[in-house]
């Protein structure tokens, strides 16, 4: 096992620094400032930097240490790239802000606002909540030096050089822990996962990459390391490489003496057939909840790591959504935290400081504070984006909310939050607290001319998904001539949740939204099965799946829809009409690998009445189910039949092995090997006896 490092002195602070002024007298003064710094050992994000500074972007220097960092506000501010940055400025280095005057910060023509607009709005018509939030707390933070850019005072000194730590050694008795804990899962039972966890800077992925060096040195003889790209695991390979000074390394590939520690993509991952002894997943909280639980059912031992507050989103939401996978799979997980950090001293003022103004720490309200919520008591209003950046607590709340539903959400995210010209913000709450939070977007509006130009693919007007894929994907582009309401996220209090009070939420945000002349009102969202049956329940229905998963998510997109006037009445089903006509063909080819138990989601409505069947093709599927005739020379009258029942109650009748066989084999004409291989049966005679009992099933009582 790898020894710890004596215990270090202790790290001084590093500092945050701010400049206030214009551009050319801050970028100046920040020059003067770090005259003494060494220029390799400082990044600078923003404008062209002075001559051998290092420039970003922000996410390509993870992994590195710098002694100051430079953030030019006036090239913009990117709260996602900060918090990247901000993590690589090593015990007793200084964090230089650049930024206008903070009373005219607000105001500033920032460039970043073009991310931000959309159409028809320019950037000038982008609120500053956003950069005042920011501006207000600078300015009443006692950790933040403020200095005029017209005179800096004194150049900093930079920070005194510290012995290099070796990688082949525990940092803190944290990393130490998670190390033993980490070989303790390779070598025990199997379905034990380890789930880890730890704020940035605590050292995680160099346990990872310890730990694997205690086990190719033992005799395991191949470890896995995943992860969102090769780049974000190479401390894992570093820390290996160290502990191994024999092995042979090679991008994301480590051997010694025929044992190797590699890296493998998620996705080639979960397909994989070769034996691995231990596999390692880092930053699991940035893939796709979808991707994690199939690994997890591939693998017997690994473990995940992920960041709990961080720049890429919060593996607190993370933590929460895949508990529930790893309870009803692997009972017997294990969870752990580093806390200790590595980088920079436990109570780091800069950290304590970013965490506030990007909200790293959020959290929705304590559970018991809103444990008796019910629908009918819900206070459901729209709040006033000026007043939720001026109030802390409340914007904890609904943020935090925001944090722990989406694990994917970031920084930027906030400034969208505050900032969006066509977005609202809708909160439900109990006694004062949130109990569910919505976020709303004004959409379409278009004349009939951009209309046309949507539908033919010849422009994209920024902030309008949902007309727009009404008119591009659905041939309807009236569609993008009426308003729409699109439900960006919605998320309710896991404390509240199963009471309808998300529910409650959109008919108040729909209700609205019909008082103001709004024709649409839908959502598009990565789909699973409870999701969908969430929103069908708020009468919304599919219209629109996507052909590809969705990078983020690993899932579908399913655009959902209902109409809030008679223009809108008949666009909607005009579109859901279209759905359920192409859908059975759309499984045959562009979502053939669509997971059967969507499949059936999307296309079963259960108020369908079971379609009758005349008299010759009732006789021929008959003839089917009792072995009268083969598939062959059935299909041309199953695949129609299966289509329309499917599609209707009668496949509520069906269990989940019978539901998939007839997917499979009718909608998404697999062959016989295919089919016995996704449905994990014996083999052929097998299948065909088992898919004549699903059609009877199908058929029973028509």
């Amino acid at each position: 096992m790898p020894r710890r490092e004596p215990p270090p002195a202790a790290l001084p602070p590093r500092r945050c620094v701010l400049l206030e002024g214009t551009a050319a007298a801050g970028r100046a003064a920040a020059s003067m400032l770090l005259a003494e710094f060494a220029a390799p050992r400082c990044l600078w994000l923003g404008a062209e930097p002075p001559a051998g500074f290092d420039r970003g972007p922000a996410a390509a220097v993870l992994g590195q240490e710098f002694d100051a960092l430079v953030l030019d506000a006036h090239a913009g501010f990117d709260p996602d790239a900060c918090g990247q940055a901000a993590g690589t400025l090593r015990a007793g280095g200084v964090l230089l802000l650049l930024t206008p005057p903070l009373a005219d910060w607000p105001r500033f023509a920032d460039p970043e606002h073009q991310r931000i607009a959309v159409h028809p709005l320019s950037a000038a018509e982008v609120s500053g909540r956003f950069l005042g939030r920011l501006a207000r707390l600078l300015a009443a933070d006692s950790r933040v030096e403020r200095r005029h850019a017209d005179a800096p005072g004194a150049a900093l000194r930079p920070p005194a050089p510290r012995p290099a730590a070796s990688p082949a050694l525990c940092a803190t008795a944290d990393q130490a822990s998670a190390v033993a804990a980490l070989v303790r899962t390779a070598r025990g039972r199997a379905r034990r996962p380890l789930v880890l966890a730890a704020d940035r800077g605590r050292g995680k992925s160099a346990a990872l990459g310890l730990a694997a060096a205690v086990l190719l040195a033992s005799g395991k003889t191949r470890i896995v390391v995943s992860g969102p790209r090769l780049d974000a695991t190479q401390a894992v390979f570093t820390h290996a490489a160290a502990a191994l000074p024999a092995a042979q390394a090679t991008r994301g590939r480590l051997e010694l003496d025929g044992r190797v520690l590699e890296f493998i993509a998620p996705d080639a991952l979960a397909e994989a057939t070769q034996p691995a002894d231990f596999v390692m997943v880092d930053e699991a909280a940035a893939l796709p909840l979808a991707l994690l639980e199939r690994l997890l059912a591939r693998w017997p031992r690994l473990a995940f790591a992920s960041t709990v507050h961080g720049y890429e989103g919060s593996g607190r939401g993370f933590a929460l959504r895949f508990r529930r996978t790893l309870d009803a799979r692997t009972p017997e997980w294990r969870a752990l935290t580093l806390e200790t950090p590595v980088r920079w001293a436990a109570g780091d003022p800069l950290e304590a400081l970013l965490a506030r103004l990007l909200l790293l720490d959020a959290e929705p309200v304590d559970a018991a504070l809103i444990a008796e919520a019910q629908p009918a008591a819900l206070a459901i209003q729209r709040l006033d984006r000026a007043d939720l950046a001026a109030d802390d607590a409340l914007l904890d709340e609904v943020f935090g909310l925001l944090v722990l539903a989406h694990y994917r959400t970031t920084p930027l995210d906030l400034r969208h939050l505050l900032d969006g010209p066509n977005l609202a913000v809708w909160v439900a709450r109990h006694d004062g607290h949130v109990v569910a939070v919505a976020l709303a977007a004004r959409e379409g509006g278009f004349s009939p001319q951009l209309a046309a130009a949507v539908q033919a693919g010849q422009r994209r007007p920024r902030g309008h998904l949902l007309p727009q894929s009404l008119a591009y994907h659905l041939a309807r582009p009236e569609a993008t001539c009426l308003r729409a309401e699109r439900i960006v996220r919605i998320a309710v209090h896991p404390a509240a949740r199963g009471r309808g009070i998300g529910r409650a939420l959109l008919a108040h945000i729909a209700a609205a939204a019909q008082a103001d002349g709004v024709d649409l009102f839908g959502s598009s969202f990565a789909a699973d099965p409870p999701l969908l049956a969430f929103w069908r329940g708020a009468g919304l229905l599919p219209v629109r799946a996507g052909f590809t998963r969705e990078t983020a998510s690993g899932a579908q997109a399913v655009l959902v829809l209902a109409a809030l006037s008679a223009a809108g009445t008949a666009s909607c089903a005009a579109a859901r009409a279209r759905f359920c006509q192409s859908l059975p063909y759309q499984l045959s080819d562009p979502l053939r690998e669509l997971d059967p138990a969507l499949a059936l989601a999307l296309l079963c409505d259960p108020e369908q009445p079971t379609p009758a069947l005349e008299a010759a093709r009732r006789a021929e599927i008959e003839a089917y189910v009792a072995g009268q005739r083969d598939y062959g020379s059935s299909v041309a009258v199953l695949w129609p039949a299966c289509a329309q029942a499917l599609a209707s109650q009668a496949a509520t009748r069906l269990d989940a092995a019978q539901a998939q066989l007839l997917l499979r084999k009718v909608l998404a004409r697999d062959d016989w090997a295919e089919l016995v291989r996704r449905c994990a049966l014996p083999g052929r005679a097998t299948a065909e006896q088992a898919l004549r009992s699903a059609v009877g099933r199908l058929f029973a009582s028509t």
